[in-house]
Protein backbone atom coordinates (compact mmCIF):
# COMPACT_ATOMS: atom_id res chain seq x y z
CA UNK A 1 0.00 0.00 0.00
CA UNK A 2 2.76 2.46 0.92
CA UNK A 3 4.59 1.84 -2.35
CA UNK A 4 2.17 4.23 -4.01
CA UNK A 5 3.17 7.27 -1.96
CA UNK A 6 6.22 8.37 -4.02
CA UNK A 7 4.27 8.89 -7.26
CA UNK A 8 2.35 11.78 -5.68
CA UNK A 9 5.26 14.19 -5.98
CA UNK A 10 3.22 17.27 -6.71
CA UNK A 11 1.31 17.29 -3.39
CA UNK A 12 4.42 17.23 -1.23
CA UNK A 13 5.65 20.49 -2.74
CA UNK A 14 2.76 22.20 -0.94
CA UNK A 15 4.07 20.98 2.42
CA UNK A 16 7.67 21.90 1.53
CA UNK A 17 6.75 25.48 0.68
CA UNK A 18 4.65 25.84 3.84
CA UNK A 19 7.46 24.52 6.05
CA UNK A 20 9.84 27.04 4.50
CA UNK A 21 7.41 29.77 5.56
CA UNK A 22 7.47 28.44 9.11
CA UNK A 23 11.26 28.78 9.20
CA UNK A 24 11.07 32.45 8.27
CA UNK A 25 8.16 33.27 10.59
CA UNK A 26 9.32 36.25 12.58
CA UNK A 27 6.81 36.47 15.39
CA UNK A 28 3.33 35.59 16.54
CA UNK A 29 0.62 38.10 15.67
CA UNK A 30 0.29 41.09 17.99
CA UNK A 31 -1.84 40.24 21.01
CA UNK A 32 -5.02 42.11 20.14
CA UNK A 33 -4.90 41.32 16.42
CA UNK A 34 -3.91 37.72 17.10
CA UNK A 35 -6.74 37.08 19.52
CA UNK A 36 -9.29 38.49 17.10
CA UNK A 37 -7.88 36.58 14.11
CA UNK A 38 -7.73 33.31 16.05
CA UNK A 39 -11.37 33.76 17.00
CA UNK A 40 -12.47 34.61 13.46
CA UNK A 41 -10.62 31.64 11.98
CA UNK A 42 -12.88 29.26 13.89
CA UNK A 43 -16.02 30.99 12.58
CA UNK A 44 -17.07 29.93 9.05
CA UNK A 45 -19.10 33.15 8.62
CA UNK A 46 -16.67 35.64 10.17
CA UNK A 47 -15.98 38.95 8.46
CA UNK A 48 -12.48 37.88 7.40
CA UNK A 49 -11.09 37.37 3.91
CA UNK A 50 -9.06 34.16 3.90
CA UNK A 51 -7.72 31.66 1.37
CA UNK A 52 -7.17 28.24 2.95
CA UNK A 53 -5.08 25.78 0.93
CA UNK A 54 -6.07 22.44 2.43
CA UNK A 55 -4.06 19.34 1.51
CA UNK A 56 -5.65 15.94 2.16
CA UNK A 57 -3.59 12.77 1.76
CA UNK A 58 -5.61 9.52 1.90
CA UNK A 59 -4.54 5.89 1.80
CA UNK A 60 -6.32 2.55 1.57
CA UNK A 61 -8.91 3.66 -0.99
CA UNK A 62 -10.34 1.96 -4.06
CA UNK A 63 -11.67 -1.47 -4.85
CA UNK A 64 -8.46 -3.21 -3.80
CA UNK A 65 -7.83 -0.89 -0.80
CA UNK A 66 -4.35 0.06 -2.03
CA UNK A 67 -5.28 3.30 -3.79
CA UNK A 68 -3.90 6.73 -2.93
CA UNK A 69 -5.72 10.06 -3.24
CA UNK A 70 -4.47 13.61 -2.78
CA UNK A 71 -6.89 16.55 -2.76
CA UNK A 72 -5.85 20.19 -2.57
CA UNK A 73 -8.95 22.17 -1.62
CA UNK A 74 -8.60 25.83 -2.55
CA UNK A 75 -11.21 27.49 -0.31
CA UNK A 76 -11.45 31.28 -0.62
CA UNK A 77 -13.80 32.91 1.91
CA UNK A 78 -15.00 36.41 1.01
CA UNK A 79 -17.38 38.43 3.22
CA UNK A 80 -19.51 41.06 1.47
CA UNK A 81 -21.05 43.71 3.78
CA UNK A 82 -24.76 44.33 3.24
CA UNK A 83 -25.25 47.51 5.24
CA UNK A 84 -24.32 47.73 8.92
CA UNK A 85 -26.08 44.64 10.22
CA UNK A 86 -25.66 41.87 7.65
CA UNK A 87 -22.92 40.10 5.70
CA UNK A 88 -23.04 37.79 2.70
CA UNK A 89 -20.28 35.21 3.06
CA UNK A 90 -19.04 33.48 -0.09
CA UNK A 91 -17.32 30.13 0.59
CA UNK A 92 -15.89 28.23 -2.38
CA UNK A 93 -14.32 24.76 -2.39
CA UNK A 94 -12.35 24.06 -5.58
CA UNK A 95 -10.64 20.64 -5.36
CA UNK A 96 -7.50 19.78 -7.33
CA UNK A 97 -7.20 15.98 -7.24
CA UNK A 98 -4.48 13.43 -7.91
CA UNK A 99 -5.51 9.81 -7.44
CA UNK A 100 -3.95 6.47 -8.26
CA UNK A 101 -5.59 3.04 -8.28
CA UNK A 102 -8.94 4.22 -6.96
CA UNK A 103 -10.11 2.73 -10.22
CA UNK A 104 -7.76 -0.26 -10.73
CA UNK A 105 -4.70 0.43 -12.91
CA UNK A 106 -5.68 4.03 -13.65
CA UNK A 107 -4.45 7.44 -12.57
CA UNK A 108 -6.23 10.80 -12.71
CA UNK A 109 -5.13 14.38 -12.11
CA UNK A 110 -7.20 17.54 -12.51
CA UNK A 111 -9.95 19.75 -11.15
CA UNK A 112 -12.90 18.15 -9.36
CA UNK A 113 -16.44 19.48 -8.90
CA UNK A 114 -16.62 22.92 -7.27
CA UNK A 115 -18.98 23.59 -4.33
CA UNK A 116 -20.11 27.20 -3.90
CA UNK A 117 -21.94 28.30 -0.73
CA UNK A 118 -23.45 31.66 0.17
CA UNK A 119 -24.37 32.48 3.78
CA UNK A 120 -26.49 35.46 4.82
CA UNK A 121 -25.33 36.18 8.37
CA UNK A 122 -25.86 38.94 10.97
CA UNK A 123 -22.71 41.00 11.54
CA UNK A 124 -23.09 40.64 15.33
CA UNK A 125 -23.87 37.56 17.47
CA UNK A 126 -27.50 37.05 18.41
CA UNK A 127 -29.15 36.00 21.70
CA UNK A 128 -26.95 33.77 23.92
CA UNK A 129 -24.01 34.67 21.70
CA UNK A 130 -25.20 32.48 18.83
CA UNK A 131 -23.64 33.08 15.41
CA UNK A 132 -25.52 31.78 12.41
CA UNK A 133 -25.73 31.96 8.65
CA UNK A 134 -27.91 30.37 5.96
CA UNK A 135 -28.29 30.41 2.21
CA UNK A 136 -27.92 28.33 -0.98
CA UNK A 137 -25.24 25.86 -2.00
CA UNK A 138 -24.42 24.98 -5.62
CA UNK A 139 -22.54 21.93 -6.94
CA UNK A 140 -20.84 22.81 -10.23
CA UNK A 141 -19.79 20.01 -12.66
CA UNK A 142 -16.29 21.36 -13.27
CA UNK A 143 -14.32 18.08 -13.19
CA UNK A 144 -11.70 17.93 -15.95
CA UNK A 145 -11.39 14.14 -16.02
CA UNK A 146 -13.65 11.12 -15.69
CA UNK A 147 -13.79 9.74 -12.12
CA UNK A 148 -12.95 13.17 -10.63
CA UNK A 149 -16.57 14.38 -10.52
CA UNK A 150 -20.19 13.38 -10.92
CA UNK A 151 -21.05 15.44 -14.04
CA UNK A 152 -24.11 16.80 -12.25
CA UNK A 153 -25.35 20.31 -11.45
CA UNK A 154 -26.68 20.35 -7.90
CA UNK A 155 -28.59 22.82 -5.70
CA UNK A 156 -29.72 22.94 -2.10
CA UNK A 157 -29.72 24.79 1.23
CA UNK A 158 -26.83 25.30 3.63
CA UNK A 159 -26.61 26.66 7.18
CA UNK A 160 -24.18 27.07 10.06
CA UNK A 161 -24.71 27.81 13.76
CA UNK A 162 -22.01 28.18 16.41
CA UNK A 163 -21.06 29.76 19.70
CA UNK A 164 -17.73 31.11 20.97
CA UNK A 165 -16.82 31.51 24.65
CA UNK A 166 -13.75 31.16 26.92
CA UNK A 167 -11.53 30.12 24.01
CA UNK A 168 -13.95 27.43 22.81
CA UNK A 169 -15.78 27.38 19.49
CA UNK A 170 -18.45 24.76 18.90
CA UNK A 171 -21.19 24.34 16.33
CA UNK A 172 -22.27 22.60 13.15
CA UNK A 173 -22.26 23.35 9.44
CA UNK A 174 -24.65 21.45 7.18
CA UNK A 175 -25.99 21.34 3.65
CA UNK A 176 -28.09 19.15 1.39
CA UNK A 177 -27.60 18.90 -2.36
CA UNK A 178 -29.91 17.46 -5.01
CA UNK A 179 -28.79 17.12 -8.64
CA UNK A 180 -30.99 19.12 -11.02
CA UNK A 181 -29.20 18.59 -14.35
CA UNK A 182 -26.34 16.65 -15.89
CA UNK A 183 -25.50 13.53 -17.80
CA UNK A 184 -27.72 10.46 -17.57
CA UNK A 185 -24.88 7.93 -17.21
CA UNK A 186 -23.82 9.10 -13.71
CA UNK A 187 -25.66 8.69 -10.42
CA UNK A 188 -28.04 11.39 -9.25
CA UNK A 189 -26.91 13.44 -6.26
CA UNK A 190 -29.03 13.34 -3.10
CA UNK A 191 -26.62 13.91 -0.22
CA UNK A 192 -26.59 15.47 3.23
CA UNK A 193 -23.35 16.93 4.59
CA UNK A 194 -22.85 17.40 8.36
CA UNK A 195 -19.79 19.00 9.95
CA UNK A 196 -20.00 19.30 13.75
CA UNK A 197 -16.88 20.91 15.17
CA UNK A 198 -15.24 21.72 18.51
CA UNK A 199 -12.12 23.86 18.85
CA UNK A 200 -10.11 25.42 21.66
CA UNK A 201 -7.66 28.28 21.12
CA UNK A 202 -4.91 28.95 23.68
CA UNK A 203 -3.47 32.32 24.70
CA UNK A 204 -0.58 31.70 22.29
CA UNK A 205 -3.07 31.27 19.40
CA UNK A 206 -2.59 27.54 19.06
CA UNK A 207 -5.89 25.89 18.17
CA UNK A 208 -6.78 22.25 18.82
CA UNK A 209 -9.89 20.99 17.07
CA UNK A 210 -11.90 17.86 16.41
CA UNK A 211 -14.57 17.49 13.76
CA UNK A 212 -16.18 15.15 11.32
CA UNK A 213 -17.11 15.92 7.71
CA UNK A 214 -19.81 13.31 7.27
CA UNK A 215 -21.90 12.73 4.17
CA UNK A 216 -25.03 10.60 3.91
CA UNK A 217 -25.86 9.36 0.41
CA UNK A 218 -29.64 8.88 0.33
CA UNK A 219 -29.47 6.93 -2.94
CA UNK A 220 -27.01 4.36 -1.63
CA UNK A 221 -28.16 4.74 2.01
CA UNK A 222 -24.49 4.94 3.05
CA UNK A 223 -22.56 7.15 5.45
CA UNK A 224 -19.02 8.41 4.86
CA UNK A 225 -17.61 9.52 8.24
CA UNK A 226 -14.02 10.82 8.47
CA UNK A 227 -12.94 11.81 11.98
CA UNK A 228 -10.40 14.65 11.98
CA UNK A 229 -8.20 16.01 14.76
CA UNK A 230 -5.89 18.96 14.07
CA UNK A 231 -3.53 21.42 15.71
CA UNK A 232 -3.04 24.86 14.17
CA UNK A 233 -0.76 27.81 14.87
CA UNK A 234 -1.30 31.46 13.99
CA UNK A 235 1.89 33.23 12.89
CA UNK A 236 3.11 36.35 11.13
CA UNK A 237 5.54 36.12 8.21
CA UNK A 238 7.05 39.52 7.37
CA UNK A 239 3.98 41.18 8.85
CA UNK A 240 1.48 38.96 7.02
CA UNK A 241 -0.72 36.73 9.23
CA UNK A 242 -0.96 33.07 8.30
CA UNK A 243 -2.09 29.88 9.98
CA UNK A 244 -0.64 26.37 9.63
CA UNK A 245 -2.69 23.29 10.47
CA UNK A 246 -1.82 19.59 10.68
CA UNK A 247 -3.65 16.47 11.82
CA UNK A 248 -4.72 12.88 11.10
CA UNK A 249 -7.94 11.59 9.53
CA UNK A 250 -9.56 8.25 10.24
CA UNK A 251 -12.60 6.87 8.41
CA UNK A 252 -14.98 5.41 10.96
CA UNK A 253 -17.56 4.56 8.30
CA UNK A 254 -17.69 4.54 4.53
CA UNK A 255 -18.95 2.74 1.42
CA UNK A 256 -16.86 0.25 -0.52
CA UNK A 257 -13.74 1.97 -1.83
CA UNK A 258 -13.58 4.65 0.89
CA UNK A 259 -10.09 5.39 2.31
CA UNK A 260 -8.91 3.88 5.59
CA UNK A 261 -6.94 6.85 6.93
CA UNK A 262 -5.30 10.07 5.92
CA UNK A 263 -3.45 13.23 6.84
CA UNK A 264 -4.51 16.88 6.56
CA UNK A 265 -2.15 19.81 6.17
CA UNK A 266 -3.55 23.31 5.62
CA UNK A 267 -2.04 26.71 4.98
CA UNK A 268 -4.27 29.75 5.56
CA UNK A 269 -3.59 33.10 3.92
CA UNK A 270 -5.37 35.82 5.92
CA UNK A 271 -6.38 39.31 4.84
CA UNK A 272 -7.78 41.15 7.88
CA UNK A 273 -9.47 44.47 7.23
Amino acid sequence: MLRRIPIAGRPYRVIAYALMLVLVATHVAAEDDGAELAKKLQNPVASLISVPLQSNFEWGAGRSSDGFKYTLNVQPVIPIPLGQHWNLISRTIAPVIHQDDLVPNTEQFGLGDVVQSLFLSPSAPGPAGLVWGAGPVVLLPTATEEFLGGEKLGLGPTAVVLRQEHGFTYGVLANHIWSVAGTSHTRNVNATFLQPFLAYTTKTYTTFSVSTESTYDWGRTKWTVPLIATAAQLLKVKGVPIQLQLGPKWYAEGPAGAPDWGLRFAFFLLFPR
